[in-house]
């Protein structure tokens, strides 16, 4: 008998993943915005895996949505994540996976370096992703687990943030804004450490995050999301008089534009 895979958030996303789990032989049940997933779940009580596909900005809005029987089979993609936006809830031990694939309308999926995975349905992913050729690693403990979503996230709003100011490539930020690109890195490191309460070792950081620009020099910085990871940024760092005077900066410059 075909397992099945509830995915929340049919977006691009999702879509890759929907593809995966079908190649995969699994029961792909969608859940979309207008669907009311308390109404689905007597039809669905025990899903293999319940993956929720939505943007970060809507992530703790639906998370709150999940019915009990399916919380101990959750699986998060979102950037930005962290620890603690899934300690808040009542998800039980998630599965999660920085994703290194991108999406956009009208095109396929572009791998950058193989996405890290960790939790109960690890093996799952993986197999999955496996039939798109996506490559995967699993990592085995929270520790590094940890160091995977920072890594994640100080990618993207690195890039996200620079790019409000330099537009191009990852690699023409690297070689010629280096500066600026160092002190946004150090502004939003500073965030992610108050976050989840750690403390990274930075050149493990940015050496990390310069694989993923040595791995797709092309990728372009700024994505339609920045200017809304610059106000989500800005307003951690307010709450907790953090400095962040980089970020500030280029804040208060796109203002002015």
């Amino acid at each position: 008998m075909k397992q099945t895979v509830i995915i929340v958030g049919m977006g691009e996303m999702g879509g890759v993943f929907a593809r995966g789990f079908l190649k995969a032989g699994y029961i792909v049940v969608p859940v979309n915005r207008q669907d009311d997933m308390q109404s689905l779940a007597p039809s669905t009580p025990d899903p293999v895996l319940v993956l929720v596909a939505v943007g970060e900005s809507d992530l703790q809005a639906t998370l709150k949505l999940i019915p009990s029987a399916w919380l101990n089979k959750v699986t998060l993609l979102q950037n930005e994540l962290l620890p603690a936006d899934w300690q808040r809830t009542e998800l039980i031990d998630p599965t999660v996976i920085t994703v290194w694939f991108e999406k956009k309308l009208g095109m396929d999926f572009k791998v950058l370096v193989p996405s890290p995975v960790f939790g109960a349905s690890s093996q799952i992913i993986q197999h999955t992703l496996s039939t798109l050729n996506i490559p995967v690693q699993i990592i085995d403990n929270e520790t590094d687990m940890l160091f995977e979503l920072v890594r994640k996230n100080m990618f993207i709003l690195t890039t996200n943030i620079c790019g409000l100011e330099t537009k191009g490539t990852v690699d023409e930020l690297w070689k010629d804004h280096s500066i600026l690109m160092n002190k946004v890195f150090d502004d939003v490191l500073e965030i992610q450490q108050y976050l989840t309460e750690q403390v990274f070792n930075r050149d493990h950081l940015l050496n990390a995050v310069l694989m993923a620009f040595e791995a797709d020099p092309e990728h372009m910085c700024m994505g339609r999301s920045a200017p809304g990871r610059l106000k989500r940024a800005l307003n951690f760092s307010d709450k907790t008089n953090l400095n962040s005077q980089e970020l500030k900066r280029i804040f208060n410059s796109s203002q002015k534009n």
